[in-house]
């Protein structure tokens, strides 16, 4: 006999209930009767609010976006399977083969966790940004949860060049962002959400027009770029792309040298 299929807030119970705080990378206060995660620890990694989460584990919310069981598998750092599971026990088809996924590795995740010391976020291949440390959040002036696309924000919103100058010129960015999305287009050609995206982009911003027409395809480049942070003044920081195997999801440190002005004004920020 086959025992039924968990219901969505028995998946996110249990999840839940299998982390630490040190999994996650917050820090552990106050007595816990139970094992596991708080719901409002939950509440603030996903970007949602603590009393939705209660409605969706007690069955009084049964019908949440895409975008929140996204946030929610991030959050509890599900596998692929796991997260394929919670979107079918929400009522929702996973997203499939050959679409830009949002899923982060479960390794990635702990990385996360264990390198708040540096500024480090993670994109989906259409640079979509997933998630980042503390330090990021506070070197960009970015609050945890806060969804923004880096190609958007460089092309449409240009508000890029106020936070950070990219040595070399704004030119060796932009080049470099659209030719990795070049790269990754061959993989999401059949993915309508990315070919809208594109189309998009190409309609708002005529400079992201004209490189896309160059037809440059080639993996994101590091580069050197000095920050521009309005409480401790600039930091110039190496900005290096790792891509995760097996996956498009990327990695994007930014670090400096162990002594010097720029090291000490990182540590300034990371300190609060």
């Amino acid at each position: 006999m086959t025992s039924a299929p968990l219901s969505l807030g028995e998946m996110l119970r249990s999840r839940r209930e299998r982390l630490t705080p040190a999994d996650v990378g917050l820090e552990s206060f106050g007595r816990r009767r139970t094992a596991g995660l708080r719901r409002e620890e939950v509440a603030q990694l996903a970007g949602v609010s603590v009393d939705y989460v209660m409605r969706l584990e007690q069955g009084r919310a049964r019908t949440p976006s895409g975008q929140v069981v996204s946030s929610l598998a991030r959050a509890l750092q599900l596998s692929r399977t796991e997260t394929a599971l919670l979107y079918r026990a929400a009522g929702l088809t996973a997203p499939p083969a050959g679409h830009v996924s949002h899923h982060i590795p479960a390794g990635v995740q702990r990385m996360l966790a264990r390198m708040s010391d540096l500024p480090l976020a993670v994109f989906a291949a259409d640079w979509t940004q997933l998630a980042s440390t503390p330090l990021w959040q506070a070197l960009f002036q970015s609050p945890a949860g806060t969804v923004q696309n880096l190609l958007v924000q460089v092309f449409v919103d240009d508000d890029i060049s106020e936070v950070a100058t990219t040595h070399g010129g704004p030119d060796a960015f932009e080049r470099a962002l659209v030719s990795d999305l070049r790269r990754a287009a061959a993989d999401y050609r059949d993915d309508p959400r990315f070919r809208a995206f594109v189309a998009d982009l190409r309609a708002r911003s005529p400079r992201f027009a004209a490189l896309w027409d160059e037809a440059r395809a080639a993996a994101h480049r590091s580069l050197v770029k000095t920050v521009h942070h309005p409480l401790v003044g600039d930091i110039v920081l190496d900005c290096d792309v790792v891509v995760v195997p097996d996956s498009d999801i990327k990695v994007v440190i930014y670090s400096t040298a162990q002594r010097g002005i720029d090291a000490e004004r990182l540590k300034l920020l990371s300190s609060g």
